[in-house]
């Protein structure tokens, strides 16, 4: 008997609707214990003994495990959390309110992750219904991934028996892209944050004395200037040695890979062509195996209405490094402060605020081979395979070293590249939704070899 999809379909939109209804912002610290309530007691209605799990600090993350009639362990990862929706003024609806318009769902945390959350436990739900979970399932979901998943290394590591699979599926990637194939991503870049602070005076002052004093927001403009140059190359020494290459397969996925959503992406982006006229593989090679230095943030001096003419006294900057294969975030923050030093900029001090080591799944592991070809089967095309995608997931690194667990990010999210996600008026493409449920069902069946 075939599964009924519209009927999966309408149960995915039906729990995306109330997980979203939960204002479960992480940097805030909003909500978090009752969101985990809540995917406590869904997972718990699929049919999953559950529990919560902890560090020392942080919030909750909700443990669930389920018998199937097969022998193979699938580890599933989600997180609850969500970004901040600010500036609030510019969404069109309530961001805690989902909102129906033009076939799209809006609210926050519809493309990251509750959508992806709510596809699997329809699915999971669903084959409950039609005779019984064919797989075991092992699943976690965090609440704190927006803020770099600072407790969750910790979680896993004191949980290594409860986790142990068979091969794991991390936060996807797009169930569709604009020219129809699923997009699966094998790795994701690393992360340096920090942020840098200095103070050239005790008080700020009258902007009359800025030629006789020194002002700290000119010293931070030089301080940061002198970090990259204007091409976007980082001026650190020693910064690109441990930099790995892509292999001659990975090349050849870059070339396979889709290039459909760069128009997407320059539309929500507001720009007419990426840096240096880049396209197709050329383009994702970059954002891929190019190790960046972003700021994040600028404070100092006066920020309200008006003016006011002040001399800063001290001043601050965020600052993220993305970082490839063979890169390590305490190597780079070693580099970085020593090239403050030798620059002349000593005083400014370096604060690490977050870290995470960049980690991949080779293309050629059994796993991956063969969710690749269940996303080709249900799609009727070829995937496209990006074996490292440029943003950082923390959890993945935290999975290899302790459970030595293959896997990758799957295409049973129903987000697209102009999801908006972590900006205002995030959504999803109703239309999305069902290649995402297709796909989860026919893997959670192929992997138990029906």
């Amino acid at each position: 008997m075939s599964p009924d999809y519209d009927r999966i379909e309408e149960d995915a939109l039906r729990t995306l609707d109330v997980l979203c209804r939960q204002p479960s912002v992480s940097a805030e610290g909003r909500a978090l214990e009752a969101t985990a309530e809540l995917v406590q007691e869904m997972l718990a209605g699929a049919g999953f003994e559950t529990r919560q799990l902890r560090a020392d600090a942080g919030a909750p993350a909700v443990y669930g495990e389920q018998r199937g009639a097969g022998d193979f362990t699938l580890l599933l990862y989600n997180h609850y959390d969500v970004q901040p929706v600010d500036p609030l003024d510019l969404w069109e609806s309530p961001p805690f309110e989902p909102t129906q318009r033009d076939e799209k769902l809006f609210a926050r945390g519809t493309s990251d992750n509750k959508g992806e959350l709510a596809v699997r436990l329809a699915v999971i739900r669903a084959l409950r219904d039609d005779g019984g979970l064919p797989i075991n399932v092992r699943w976690i979901v965090e609440g704190e991934e927006e803020i770099g998943s600072p407790n969750f290394d910790e979680i896993v590591r004191r949980n290594t028996e409860l986790l142990r699979a068979d091969g794991s599926l991390w936060e996807g990637g797009s169930a569709r892209l604009p020219d129809g194939r699923p997009e699966l991503a094998l790795g994701f870049k690393g992360i340096l944050a920090v942020r840098l602070d200095l103070r050239t005076l005790a008080t700020d002052a009258h902007s009359s004395l800025a030629e006789i004093a020194p002002g700290a927001g000119w010293r931070l403009v030089e301080a940061l200037e002198s970090i990259r140059d204007p091409s976007g190359d980082v001026r650190i020494r020693g910064f690109y040695d441990a930099a790995r290459e892509p292999t001659a397969a990975e090349q050849q996925a870059l070339a396979e890979a889709s290039p459909s959503e760069e128009g997407e992406w320059l539309e929500t982006l507001g720009i007419s062509q990426f840096a240096g006229g880049l396209t197709g593989a050329a383009l994702l090679e970059r954002a891929s195996y190019r190790p960046t230095a972003n700021i994040a943030g600028i404070q100092t001096g006066y920020n309200g209405p008006g003016i006011k003419t002040v001399l800063p006294g001290a001043a601050s900057a965020w600052l993220d490094f993305r970082l490839v294969p063979d890169q390590r975030p305490g190597d780079v923050l070693e580099l970085l402060r020593a090239h403050l030093e030798r620059e002349g900029f000593g005083d400014v001090v370096v604060t690490e605020l977050a870290s995470c080591p960049p980690a991949v799944t080779p293309i050629d592991d059994p796993f991956v081979q063969r969710v690749v070809r269940v996303a080709d089967a249900v799609s009727g095309t070829r995937s496209s395979l990006l074996p490292l995608s440029a943003p950082t997931l923390p959890i993945v690194a935290s999975f290899q070293q302790h459970l030595g667990v293959p896997g990758l990010a799957a295409p049973d999210n129903p987000t697209y590249a102009g999801s908006r996600a972590h900006a205002p008026n995030e959504h999803i493409r109703l239309e999305d939704v069902g290649p995402a449920v297709r796909f989860t069902y026919a893997l959670l069946q192929d992997l138990a070899g029906v």
